[in-house]
């Protein structure tokens, strides 16, 4: 394999010369600069990644830390990242936690030296975990965490307004009994979606039985399994809001198992509006999360970190949410913003 002698000796110039044309480290003349890149590539010379971050102190890597990467919005939230990464010559390093505590610490371990910053979501992340795992010199950004305090910049999404609206707009169709599939026991975005769902019905006067909020963990099939419980309700509700889309499609291929329709036997409604929401049929109404965005956002926000040297001032922004009005509800395609839930 060619090194880096080799390369600045055919190219008639010192080894620290090609040295800061691969890290950009100095001053170099665009014609030495192609020069240099044109014997690299005739040589098929590439800079060891290892000695190029001792000697820089960078690794151009982000690190990705999130609770699961399969389904829709997952993916969609890391093809966001990736093009805002792209842009600045970063690279993504992706790690799922599985919803486990040890395997999200595990990942914080493995990710220490190996990357320049970090994006964490993960249920199970604390202040503690954070602490014991993650120097505090590595710049972070959490995505929808419930940590507390003012040491890490933070999105999270407008969860609890999205779904007081989403239950709003049921009840102003005329439903009085509104399920909730609810999403993973312990999950932040769980927790604050059932909140949302139920200030709505509180808003309208409507007590809600323990048995009208089915049980979830976010994956079609829960969703699925959630309609046998409903279908088991004597009244049944006419209604049912899911706290995912992946949820929401599970639910309407059961009922559709069950000879019922959607939305004149059962109206379904979702969260996060995945690219496949607008497909199914009937298209499902969902709460709107530009999730590519939202995962640009978090990069970009990283970014800014890093270029202050961490030296900056913490920020928890709020990404808003809209409604995407579609059949499944009973009523036309159309948007709206999401009211507040009137606190």
């Amino acid at each position: 394999m060619a090194t880096i002698k080799d390369v600045a000796r055919e190219a008639q110039v010192s080894v620290a010369t090609v040295s800061r044309v691969f890290n950009d480290s100095g001053p170099v003349s665009d014609e030495t600069r192609r020069r240099i890149r044109e014997v690299a590539a005739r040589l098929r010379y590439a800079p060891h990644g290892a000695a190029r971050s001792l000697i820089t102190s960078k690794t151009n890597t982000i690190g990705v830390l999130l609770p699961d990467l399969h389904g829709e919005f997952f993916s969609e939230m890391i093809r966001g990242m990736d093009q805002a990464a792209k842009k600045r010559g970063y690279q993504l390093l992706v790690s799922s936690s599985h919803d486990a505590r040890d395997e999200m610490e595990a990942a914080l371990r493995a990710m220490r030296g190996r990357v320049d910053g970090l994006i964490a979501m993960s249920p199970h992340l604390d202040a503690a975990s954070l602490m014991a795992n993650v120097p505090a010199t590595l710049p972070v950004v959490l995505l929808n965490c419930a940590v507390n305090g003012e040491g890490y910049d933070a999105l999270t999404i407008e969860n609890r307004r999205g779904a007081y609206a989403m239950v709003r707009h049921l009840l102003g169709l005329g439903h009085r009994a509104i399920a909730i599939i609810t999403g993973a026991s312990g999950n932040y975005d769980a927790a604050e979606r059932l909140r949302g769902y139920r200030k709505a019905m509180r808003a309208a006067g409507v007590e809600v039985p323990n048995e009208w909020e089915l049980p979830g963990d976010f994956t079609e099939a829960s969703g699925y399994r959630a309609i046998g419980a409903l279908l088991a309700l004597a009244p049944r509700p006419t209604a049912v809001f899911a706290a995912n889309d992946s949820m929401a499609i599970g639910a309407m291929s059961a009922l559709r198992e069950a000879g019922l329709r959607v939305p004149e036997d059962v109206a379904v409604v979702g969260f996060d509006d995945v690219p496949m929401a607008r497909y199914m049929s009937p298209p499902l109404t969902s709460v709107h999360v530009a999730i590519a965005e939202l995962g640009a956002r978090a990069v970009e926000k990283l970014l800014q970190a890093m270029d202050e040297k961490h030296d900056h001032e913490r920020h928890h922004q709020r990404f808003a949410t809209t409604l995407v009005i579609r059949q499944s509800c009973g009523t036309g395609p159309r948007r709206e913003r999401s009211p507040p839930p009137n606190d």
